[in-house]
């Protein structure tokens, strides 16, 4: 009788929250990668409790690029490159180049992560479980309702990574009113550091991950934009959680003055000191969650720039697959990038955000009534992505000369 009353209407609205469940987790997961964790440990034994101020900065950009993304991608039902090449011919091609290339570099490391992150967890040799790491990636493509298996996925992996810091957090005592306090009131503000946060959170193909699987989905037209802006907003926040207790629980250890080895990897010994055997675990846990969600995020993104409306699934899947195996093979030839390394492609990855995101408000100011469908778009959206789009320009020029700074570090 329950089943009777439910109608193709509720199950149409069902099917939609869960879609834009999953995109906003796979955008949060794919934010939340090997590097994501190693730019946290390293700023946080950098800064102290002074990096919650970069953290909040950081998170506040974030929002107000990924309203804008998410909401002319979602109105218009075009995907970025799509929109790219509407404004300047050929210039779609060239961010979907930009982006796949950024992705497959970045994925190589999200397997190393994930192999990793298994030596942390399991005492596997890291190059196997980078490969245990891909095949189980690979085996969300191969299922016939990948679709439905990638939302459910990423939101699982999303809410264990939180749960297993969360604890950690509490465990490390960190001190939380200092920290509260130095977000508003820093006793110091590094800009590479702000804007490799944001190149790390929303830059390069993190930036459309959750919008292109929202169109995959289905999810388009103005009559949606309230779905699509919470869902953006949600996704960040989560990110921004994430981060902050991940903060806190390696601030509880760094506030002690206890000196840590920056050659390895600061929030894995912060783990273990923190809560010792369990810690170490729990932060193999979390370092392979991370990987496996970002190698998700990255072959998903990157096929997505690189196929259109008019692609088959069993194509799209198919181009996933590959991506993976040749990032995996990658991997397994080259081995794990240095840490370093992985900071620095999140600072090159913030200079890279303003060319696709100017593009993105470019439509929305000045073509919205030929791509967005007649939509009008809001002025305050229009004035604050604007004002995002500039920062990330100075951003990115503040962090010339630290990302030599960082590499030479």
């Amino acid at each position: 009788m329950a089943d009777a009353l439910v109608t193709p209407k509720d199950q149409a609205a069902q099917g939609r929250r869960t879609a834009l469940l999953g995109s906003l987790f796979l955008m949060a997961t794919s934010a939340i990668g090997p590097g994501f964790i190693t730019q946290t440990g390293q700023f946080t034994y950098t800064l102290g409790a002074a990096f919650a101020f970069a953290i909040l900065i950081s998170v506040i950009i974030d929002i107000a690029v990924q309203l804008n993304v998410w909401r002319i991608i979602g109105v218009s039902g075009m995907k970025a490159q799509e929109l790219a090449n509407s404004v300047i011919p050929g210039l779609g091609i060239f961010l979907a180049i930009l982006v796949a290339l950024g992705g497959f570099v970045f994925n190589v490391g999200n397997v190393a992560g994930g192999g990793l992150g298994m030596n942390s967890m399991l005492g596997l040799d890291p190059k196997i479980g980078g490969i245990i790491t891909a095949l189980l990636a690979i085996g969300v493509f191969i299922s016939k309702r990948a679709g439905v298996a990638l939302d459910r996925i990423v939101v699982a992996l999303g809410v264990i990574m939180i749960v297993a810091t969360l604890y950690v957090a509490i465990v490390s005592n960190p001190p939380v009113g200092e920290a509260l306090k130095q977000s508003v009131l820093p006793e110091e503000i590094d800009f590479t550091i702000i804007t490799t946060l944001v190149g790390g959170t929303v830059g390069g193909y993190i930036t459309y991950a959750g919008a292109h699987r929202m169109l995959d989905a289905g999810i388009s037209g103005p009559e949606y934009v309230k779905d699509i802006s919470r869902s953006s907003v949600t996704g960040i926040i989560i990110t921004g959680i994430m981060r902050f207790l991940l903060f806190l629980a390696i601030l509880g250890v760094v506030a002690t003055g206890v000196q840590l080895d920056t050659e390895s990897s600061i929030a894995g010994q912060a783990f273990g000191i923190a809560a010792g055997e369990v810690g170490t675990r729990l932060f193999g846990l979390i370092l392979w969650g991370a990987a496996i969600s970002s190698v998700i995020g990255a072959a998903f993104t990157s096929v997505s720039f690189l196929t259109s409306s008019k692609t088959s699934v069993a194509m799209k899947n198919g181009l996933t697959i590959g991506f993976i195996v040749v990032s995996t093979i990658v991997f397994i030839i080259a081995g794990k990038a240095p840490a370093t390394l992985l900071i620095v492609a999140g600072a090159v990855n913030g200079l890279i955000l303003p060319v696709g995101f100017g593009v993105l408000m470019f439509v929305a100011t000045f073509l919205a009534k030929s791509l967005l469908k007649g939509y009008k778009y809001p002025l305050w959206l229009i004035i604050i992505g604007w004002a995002s789009w500039l920062l990330t320009i100075y951003l990115g020029v503040m962090s010339l000369s630290g990302i030599a700074k960082l590499w030479a570090g």
